[in-house]
């Protein structure tokens, strides 16, 4: 795995001053909540060092102009390398279902690349195209972090490949100026070997997507943001239903992935894996997999239960297996917390509408509230099995930020799956406390 570019968390003793060299930004004070658990989202502090932040490179593998065919359906009109296999793709970059809206946009993954596209259709007056003209220009690269960067580009070519197609100069050009070499596995050979540092390796989550996507994926699920982070830290397969268009829930993928982050040393943690979006031509690649996170238009994966362990068709979370029942509902805390990042955002926006300059941004502050929640979890379980009676209380329960009844069954399962040696003892595990 790549070496993760950090952005230390540290606590906050009150004091919210601005390091300059450090570019500190405090995120208010240590507060207390009901159950007089310290709630970690207001004793965040936010570290960077930007001065020593490269920017990752947006080189290219590959790019590829799909249509569609009024009598063969989705078929890749135009690509460049030549060489590379682009099996399927005419259906990642088009999804089931695109004829319905007039643009999106798709993230997706073949075989080990990851790819962009932007999709739109034009009326015509063409009996040929049955009045309709479809189009999707997309990249592929080896990495899925900086490809938003080349969303405005294809926006642009796909109108321009609408209105006067069997032009590709401009796209030819682009990827001259934009390709690196192929990551291992698929290695071709290149010239420009040293142009791009390559890794077939999976990369950490970064902030790298436009700026809202975070926040927007916490309202719009509301207090069941927890029941997802708790689904993701067990490394359940999730998959994401909607109608098109796609790209938003392409965005609640990564932005689901970014619940699981966690940055705690010595501690080997199961990260997620994001497909975004699949069609039924992945369903072999997914049936194996023991832990990803996908999105799809087809609503025909909703009869394949084996293929995944939960089911969010837009805000219902459905689980297939009835021990997991339990993990979706939303317990005392998880309803409190959820308040607290409300009345957070209440107070970010009120800081930055008198313009404090020192005040991180939405998308900062809620990664780093559930990085810093995960840390705090796992260094709790690591340090009770460290222990001499090696014993999980009450009390380590409600330092993690968790529920003592609510979260039994999510912290047995954790306890479980990384195979973390302790005895669980809550009192009165029947009642509330």
């Amino acid at each position: 795995m790549d070496e993760e570019e950090s952005k230390p968390l540290l606590l906050d003793d009150g004091n919210d001053t601005f390091n300059s060299n450090n570019q500190k930004k405090s995120v208010f004070g240590r507060k207390k909540n009901k159950i007089g658990v310290v709630d970690t989202f207001n004793s965040i502090d936010l570290l960077f060092n930007q001065t020593e932040t490269e920017e990752e490179p947006d080189y290219i593998v590959s790019v590829f102009v799909v249509t569609f065919d009024t009598r063969c359906g989705n078929m890749v009109e135009w690509s460049t390398p030549s060489e590379l296999d682009l099996s399927s793709i005419e259906f990642k970059a088009m999804p089931s279902g695109a004829h319905t809206v007039e643009s999106d946009f798709i993230y997706f993954r073949l075989n080990n690349l990851f790819g962009l596209s932007c999709f739109e259709k034009m009326r015509v007056d063409s009996v040929e195209e049955r009045g309709v003209r479809m189009k999707s220009v997309g990249i592929l690269a080896s990495t899925y972090t900086t490809l938003f960067r080349h969303m405005q580009f294809l926006e642009m070519q796909v109108r321009h490949h609408l209105q006067t197609p069997g032009n590709y100069l401009q796209l030819e050009e682009f990827y001259k100026d934009r390709h690196g070499v192929l990551p291992p596995l698929i290695q071709q050979p290149s010239s420009n070997a040293n142009h791009i540092k390559n890794t077939n390796q999976f990369p950490h989550m970064k902030i790298t997507h436009p700026a809202g996507c975070f926040s927007q994926f916490i309202k719009f699920f509301g207090e069941n943001i927890f029941v997802l982070w708790k689904l993701v830290l067990l490394g359940k397969r999730i998959l994401f239903f909607s109608p098109p268009p796609i790209g938003v829930v392409c965005y609640r993928v990564y932005c689901a992935c970014c619940l699981g982050k966690v940055a705690v040393n010595g501690f080997e943690h199961k990260t997620p894996k994001p497909y975004f979006y699949i069609n039924v031509a992945d369903i072999e690649d997914v049936e194996n997999e023991l832990n990803y996170i996908a999105c799809t238009t087809e609503r025909i994966f909703r009869e394949k239960s084996h293929l995944y362990d939960i089911y969010v068709d837009n805000q219902v979370i459905i689980s297939t297996d009835v021990q997991s029942k339990d993990l979706l509902k939303v317990n005392k805390v998880d309803k409190e917390k959820y308040q607290n990042l409300l009345n957070h955002r209440n107070d970010l926006l009120f800081h930055q509408d008198i313009g404090d300059d020192n005040v991180p941004t939405e998308e900062e502050v809620y990664q780093s509230y559930f990085i810093h929640q995960n840390n705090q979890l796992f260094e709790t379980l690591m340090e009770a099995a460290s222990s001499r009676d090696r014993t999980l209380t009450e009390d380590h329960i409600k330092a993690m930020g968790l529920d003592p009844v609510g979260d039994r069954h999510f912290i047995m399962d954790l306890l479980e799956l990384y195979a973390i040696d302790v005895m669980l003892v809550v009192d009165n595990p029947c009642c509330p406390v």
